[in-house]
């Protein structure tokens, strides 16, 4: 490996042989400002073309720079169309334009290195810190990307405060694993782990299904502000993320930060003000005496005379207490009880930047303080940031940015149980004229209706995620030589993720379910975990400009990526009297899991541009790791792409089509073997009083090797009218091959399972999107686009036999992993096919669409997206729960039974144990996912009003989630029971409910 390098290296450098010739040097100078405004551009990219020299301008738009004569400059700077200009003197004055367009704006393209999007083979997505937060303030990341971009299916898996978001991009990419994509943020590789809180103990979810994670935790991407964030680039495909090898497979988010610009500091104060409230509302049951009796108290076959009047006087006396409530005015309204609390949101943003040519500066502070729709829930984070750079010498540069988090998140307690404790299924289980207030002394009564009070539960328990965490980066920039058509730099990052997870999770003796036999006595549960994710870089980067039409770009690089993640959960069982403490209880257990992983790799990418109508880039990257078979073998991932400007050929006499771009490419990428797949476990015992270990179930597998998908993807860029229409076109096909499994293996061996490479998936879709600048004055613009995309996955190879995952059982309709089949097909039984299940559904939606428009007016800003996901279905079991408690909103009405003679509550039970179908439901919606009207104090108002105490000032209301339009018979379509890893999507019971957000925006910039 080490002759690689060297080879390498060797090769890059001779690149600097060559014979440059000088021409007489003059200085130019002048001053770079925006067209429409006419103020000063800070940090404008200043470079004489098909060269790398230049400068930046400093905080008065001002630049120098020493050209040869004849030369031209180009000038560049984000969010603004590039400009170039020849020199015909000792000044030039330049002013740069918006671009709208997007075709300038520079996007990854290796990892070291950058490109126009005009030049970009990929389809790579971009989102601006605009977008991010410039409609309304975003709970999480993740959360901030719902529609913006194309190829992605998005899903929240729970409504509770601190979020719980699931992103899945180009169609899953694994079946036992996580498929969600690598975030790396300013050069960092950040965990985004769920970390259960070891809520089974008492819910028992794991006992009657999947043995998943169904704890209800946040992931770990929420810590990140978005506040903070200039730009995401997202690589949806192994064509753009094959560059990041054995961590890739599904996708990469590429986020970076705000920096500081050169000039005076700008100080800024962000202050929203806002509301939450459930998004959907479902009502509940209107009882009467008949319907008592008819839902509870019903005939048994064969009843006997005994029987019937034990019935009948528990019918009576059920019909007694409901007569009591109603005529004392004490129906409740539990749902409005539990999920009605408005919740106070409130967000304060605290910002400066500023510097001069020679170092710049972003700090910013963050609070956070967010209310749940259920009483005693919320999230709290304080985050602080520095982000500092500073050009040491000439040509020499330091940039470091630092992040510390602290976070807070009470979750309530949600989701599946098996004991009839989590609020929703109490909720659900509870008969509205059922009495469950505490007394004047704060007594609970218990609830007949269910093994908790549901009210006690939620004033009482604790289920609280903490986090301390720290993210910094360090890089390096130098460069070791250049003339004039060529410059070798050296660019050095070292990152770092760390952080402590600490959960706790209290449920009191006095709680009605921890009474008895059946309670625990009381539970404390208290878990910490503790990551470190290290990483080390280093690139050669090689530039070459043989003429002013012809470049060449290589880089090279070495990494290395440590990664240690240790937990430890310690459940403590029959608390002695009110205490919390772990020491302080009958029963006490401890786990610990300990994750270390070690990863090495290199790369090498050449890219080659003629005259912006050929560009080409070839690489590769190879990875090995800890976690494979062969911690010394190298796994290779290639990529190479090509894109052809055919607008920038000199044959090209279509005046009406500005821009048409043909592109083709390919990638690889792959997803490292579980940690513990190649061992053979040990696991503890006590035989005779004496401690000991015992040889585990699963076989470990020395030939265990990642996963690695295949994708080529292929496509064309088209603009017409100076661009104003812009309309692109994706087609990808994705081949994931090696996909683990946990295989069967002979008993007579000792062991029951083995983890194999023992699937392949394919994955192929399409995306377009149309953007259009509708209205260009200087007064008013109306800038639109819209997004279609879908994907179609299929198991091409399953070497193990068809199963059942994700859900719980056939019978109430569960994802199926089946060759020649959708790997997210929901089957379940069916009458008419009683040798085997059949499809109801597809976890995965036919398509999605998304509509975003951005309309200023003079002063004001109007922006909305609306979001399309059609033809998905989900296994809704809480509707099921409902209706076997008799309590469902809809129980007696009568639109279900196709013969008209059952109501909506018995039609469905009826259907269980006959046909799963009844419970695979359509979740496709439509969602009025953003809107935000603003209006900026224009200047004489600033200077007239304020005496000139504040740059600017912007007011403004936002929502999110206000609208919606969807058919399923629950609180939000998009649900996920079990977590955000694997096969996830699409199964519910009884979740944290989704929410609507209203926001009063005030800032002000000094």
């Amino acid at each position: 490996m080490k002759k690689n390098y060297y080879f390498l290296l060797a090769a890059c450098l001779s690149l600097m042989l060559s014979h440059i010739a000088y021409g007489q040097e003059t200085t130019v100078s002048g001053k770079v400002t925006e067209a429409k405004s006419g103020e000063p551009i800070a940090g404008v990219n200043v470079i004489v073309k098909g060269t790398t020299n230049g400068t930046i301008t400093d905080g008065n738009g001002e630049y120098s720079l020493k050209v040869n004569d004849g030369t031209f400059l180009v000038f560049s700077f984000i969010g603004y169309k590039n400009k170039e200009v020849a020199v015909t003197g000792t000044r030039l004055d330049v002013t740069l334009e918006e671009d709208v367009t997007s075709l300038e704006e520079v996007v990854i393209s290796g990892l070291a290195s950058n490109i126009k999007r005009s030049n970009l083979a990929n389809s790579v997505a971009s989102i601006s810190a605009k977008e991010i937060i410039g409609t309304t303030t975003p709970q999480t990341v993740d959360g901030a990307l719902y529609g913006k971009f194309k190829g992605a299916n998005i899903v929240a898996n729970s409504g509770a405060p601190g979020g719980g978001i699931a992103v899945k991009l180009r169609g899953i990419t694994s079946i036992t694993g996580s498929s969600q994509p690598l975030f790396i943020v300013d050069g960092v590789y950040v965990d985004n782990s769920s970390i259960a809180a070891g809520l089974n103990v008492v819910s028992a979810a794991a006992a009657g299904g999947s043995a998943s994670n169904q704890d209800n935790p946040s992931n770990r991407i929420a810590d990140i502000s978005p506040e903070d964030i200039e730009t995401i680039e997202i690589l949806k495909g192994a064509s753009a993320a094959s560059i990041y090898g054995s961590r890739s497979s599904a996708g990469v988010v590429v986020i970076t930060t705000k920096k500081g610009t050169p000039g005076k500091t700008k100080i800024r104060l962000e202050q929203s003000v806002g509301q939450t409230s459930i998004l959907n509302p479902l009502g509940t049951r209107t009882f009467t005496e008949q319907r008592i009796r008819n839902t509870y108290f019903a005939p048994g076959d064969n009843e006997t005379p005994q029987e019937t009047a034990e019935r009948e006087a528990a019918a009576a006396a059920e019909v007694l207490r409901f007569q009591n409530a109603r005529d004392a005015g004490l129906i409740h309204d539990y749902e409005d009880e539990l999920y009605g609390h408005k919740g106070l949101l409130l967000n304060t943003v605290l910002s400066a930047s500023g510097g001069n040519e020679d170092t710049r500066y972003y700090g910013s502070f963050l609070r956070k303080d967010e209310e749940g729709i259920v009483e005693n829930t919320g999230y709290e984070k304080t985050s602080m940031r520095l982000n500092f750079s500073h050009d040491i010498v000439e040509n020499v540069n330091v940039a470091l940015t630092s992040n510390y988090i602290l976070s807070t998140a009470d979750r309530g307690f949600f989701n599946n149980d098996n004991s009839g404790t989590t609020m929703g299924i109490s909720y659900i289980s509870t008969r509205p004229y059922t009495q469950l207030f505490p007394d004047e002394n704060g007594n609970y009564p218990n609830n007949p209706d269910a093994p908790s009070n549901f009210l006690q539960t939620r004033d009482l328990i604790t289920n609280r995620e903490e986090v301390q965490r720290f993210i910094g980066s360090a890089k390096l920039e130098a460069t070791l030589f250049q003339n004039d058509n060529m410059q070798l730099k050296f660019i050095g990052l070292a990152g770092l993720d760390s952080y402590t997870l600490k959960t706790t999770a209290l449920f009191p003796r006095e709680l009605q379910f921890q009474q008895g036999n059946n309670g625990t006595g009381g539970a404390s549960i208290q878990g910490r975990t503790v990551l470190e994710n290290r990483n080390l870089q280093a690139f050669l980067v090689h530039s070459y400009f043989p003429s002013n039409k012809l470049s060449f770009v290589t880089q090279l690089g070495v990494l290395k990526l440590d990664f240690n993640r240790n937990t430890t959960l310690i459940t403590a069982t029959q608390l002695i009297g009110t205490q919390s403490n772990l020491d302080q209880a009958s029963a006490i257990s401890a786990e610990q899991t300990i994750q270390p992983e070690e990863d090495a790799g290199f790369f090498i990418q050449e890219e080659v541009n003629f005259a912006d109508q050929i560009i080409a880039t070839v690489g590769v990257r190879a990875d090995k790791s800890s976690n494979n078979g062969d911690v010394n073998k190298l796994f290779y991932y290639p990529k190479a792409n090509l894109a052809l400007n055919l607008h920038e050929f000199g044959f090209w006499g279509i005046d009406a089509v500005n821009t048409l771009k043909l592109r083709v490419a390919y990638g690889q990428a792959g997803r490292f073997a579980t940690f513990g797949s190649k061992y053979t476990g040990f696991g503890s015992v006590i035989i005779d009083g004496q401690a000991g270990s015992l040889i585990g179930t699963q076989l470990g597998n020395q030939e265990v090797e990642p996963e690695k998908q295949s994708e080529i993807e292929t496509g064309f860029d088209i603009g017409v009218i100076n661009n104003r229409v812009m309309f692109d076109f994706t087609y990808y096909k994705k081949n994931v091959t090696d996909l683990l499994l946990s295989a069967l293996v002979p008993t007579s061996s000792g062991y029951t399972s083995q983890i194999i490479n023992g699937a392949e998936l394919e994955n192929q879709g399409i995306e377009m999107g149309l953007n259009v600048l509708a209205i260009d004055k200087p007064d008013l613009k109306y800038n639109s686009s819209l997004n279609f995309w879908f994907n179609r996955s299929e198991i091409t190879e399953l070497r193990v036999p068809a199963f059942n995952t994700g859900a719980f059982g056939a019978t109430l309709g569960t994802l199926r992993i089946e060759e020649g089949k959708s790997a997210t097909q929901l089957v379940g039984i069916d009458p008419n096919n009683p040798d085997g299940v059949t499809k109801w559904g597809d976890a995965e939606p036919d398509f999605q669409m998304s509509w975003n428009n951005f309309i200023t007016w003079k002063n004001f800003e109007f922006s909305f997206l609306w979001h399309w996901k059609q033809g998905v279905e989900n296994v809704n079991l809480s509707t099921l729960l409902t209706d076997l408690n008799g309590t469902s909103a809809d129980f007696d009405d009568g639109d279900l039974d196709p013969t008209g003679q059952l109501q909506n509550g018995p039609y469905r039970l009826s259907q269980l144990g006959v046909s799963a179908e009844t419970f695979v439901e359509d979740a496709s919606y439509i969602r009025l996912r953003e809107v935000g009207l603003y209006y900026n104090l224009d200047e004489d108002l600033l200077l007239n009003v304020f005496n000139g105490v504040f740059n600017g000032v912007r007011v403004g209301f936002s929502g999110y989630n206000l609208l919606n339009f969807f058919d399923y018979n629950s609180y939000d379509p998009e649900v996920s029971n079990f977590g955000g890893d694997g096969l996830s999507t699409g199964v519910e019971v009884t979740p944290f409910p989704s929410a609507k957000r209203y926001f009063f925006h005030l800032a002000l910039e000094f």
